[in-house]
């Protein structure tokens, strides 16, 4: 071994050392915090090569300050029922790092919602937005609150006590939520309209996926769901596929789902299933969106429904069994760790050749590792899903500007995002060593960005 190598092993394991000690840290520190623990390693794990090629970044302690929110906010909010009962849900709001911009990350409304998953959101969310290129923080919030079967009067009612605490810690400079699981246009709706009469002005900035009427922008209810489309287009590309004449299993039948459904038909897939929290429908003929449509944004019916209307689909109770079928092209939409181990062998079992994460962390650990070692094209969420919020910060632009674009400039500025993010990951993972790791070079991309940041601000 000369003495180039040495030194090479000898800052590899200084880096090895180094990231292992500050994740025994958070573990001890944030005890029975899994999602938290699981987002954490699969990141800091990644950033080994940059502290063995860069060590001032261990000089200037940045994994400790990134992995410790600047805040952590827990409030009650007690509201009424329709029948006159009195309700106490739990809020959160993670502001976890302000480094490149204010605060930036959805709100989420589903009865697992703790300190563990905001956190693990919100964590993932600094990387996430970084990636984008766009000036904007990393955040997350919600509530254990369930919309589900909750009429209009009683989300209204919740949402108004939320924001009534919310309210004294975000702003168009500050912190800007948006939506996420639970949290569609209703909801934004109302707590935009409590917090204006709260602060008694019209500040536009301060929520994002608002309505056209009132400040939303063109092509943000899509976003999460065509970006991902767009990411993979990109992997596709680069490894002489693509989406045309592919079969796609897509979990899930929320905004992002929906819209990666649409994005992929649009470009010659077939889609033959896709799920909700209750069950999953194959449907091999391919499935027909406008039905989808109409049960989940105009019903908010169950999508066991659409099988009374289509004869060639089944519908199966269950959702983990949706990744047994056959695809080409998977694109795990719902929500965290959908995608285990045993799901993610049966996939390559039965040919898939790509995976791309439309929501935050759908995938195991383990399941990643057996994507990996298979050669299964992956893109990791943090880069697939960054669509949503890259059009989030791009309706926060035109707020400041007081102006609108049009969805077809929108939708150009998402693409370019999104390619961009793609290119950026390919490379990173070059240069540190891990060709063809999107895992690996998302990680790294969004990580540099955000330290070098904050070791220009100082030690704040």
């Amino acid at each position: 071994m000369t003495i180039v190598q040495e030194i090479a092993q000898d800052s590899l394991q200084a880096a090895k050392d180094y990231v292992h000690k500050v994740y025994e840290t958070v573990k001890q520190r944030n005890a029975h915090e899994s999602e938290f623990h699981q987002a954490v390693k699969e990141i800091f794990d990644s950033l080994v090569p940059v502290f063995a090629k860069h060590p001032a970044y261990i000089e200037h302690g940045i994994l400790e300050r990134l992995s410790e929110p600047e805040r952590l906010i827990s409030f009650r909010v007690p509201w009424v029922d329709d029948q006159g009962n009195v309700q106490v849900n739990r809020g959160f709001r993670v502001q976890f790092n302000s480094n490149l911009g204010p605060y930036k990350g959805g709100l989420r409304f589903h009865p697992s919602v703790n300190a563990s998953i905001i956190k693990f959101l919100g964590f993932e969310q600094i990387f996430k937005n970084s990636l984008t290129g766009q000036p904007i923080g990393g955040g997350k919030g919600g509530s254990d609150f369930d919309p589900k079967g909750k009429s209009d009067a009683e989300v209204m009612r919740f949402t108004q006590s939320f924001m009534t605490e919310l309210c004294k810690y975000i702003g168009p400079d500050e912190d800007v939520p948006a939506g996420d699981i639970g949290v569609g246009a209703r909801e934004i709706g109302f707590m935009f309209g409590q917090y204006k009469r709260i602060r008694g002005g019209f500040e536009a900035g301060v929520l994002t996926g608002k309505g056209l009427g009132y400040g939303g922008s063109l092509a943000r209810k899509e976003a999460t769901g065509y970006g991902t489309v767009y990411f993979v287009q990109e992997m596709l590309k680069d490894a002489g596929l693509s989406f045309d004449g592919s079969t796609v299993v897509v979990s899930g039948s929320g905004n992002v789902s929906i819209y990666a459904i649409e994005k992929a038909a649009q470009l010659g897939a077939t889609i033959v299933a896709c799920s909700d929290s209750n069950g999953y429908i194959y449907d091999p003929a391919g499935i027909n969106l406008d039905t989808v449509k109409r049960l989940k944004e105009e019903q908010r019916a169950r999508i066991s429904e659409y099988v009374k209307e289509h004869p060639t689909a089944t519908y199966h109770e269950g959702c983990a069994g949706i990744w047994t079928i056959p695809c080409d092209i998977a694109l795990p939409c719902a929500t965290q760790n959908e995608i285990d181990e045993d799901a993610a062998h049966l996939l390559v079992e039965n040919g898939v050749k790509a995976v791309a994460e439309g929501a935050n962390m759908p995938s195991s650990l383990e399941a990643i590792e057996v994507f990996l070692n298979n050669g299964v094209l992956f893109g990791p969420a943090k880069a697939a899903n960054a669509g949503g919020v890259a059009v989030s910060a791009l309706e926060m632009a035109q707020n400041s500007m007081r102006l609108s674009w049009s969805f077809e400039e929108v939708d150009a500025k998402l693409h370019e995002i999104m390619t961009n993010i793609y290119r950026n990951s390919v490379q990173a993972a070059e240069e540190y060593g891990h060709p063809g790791n999107l895992v690996v070079g998302a990680n790294i991309a969004g990580f540099i960005r955000v330290a070098d940041a904050a070791i220009a601000q100082g030690v704040i």
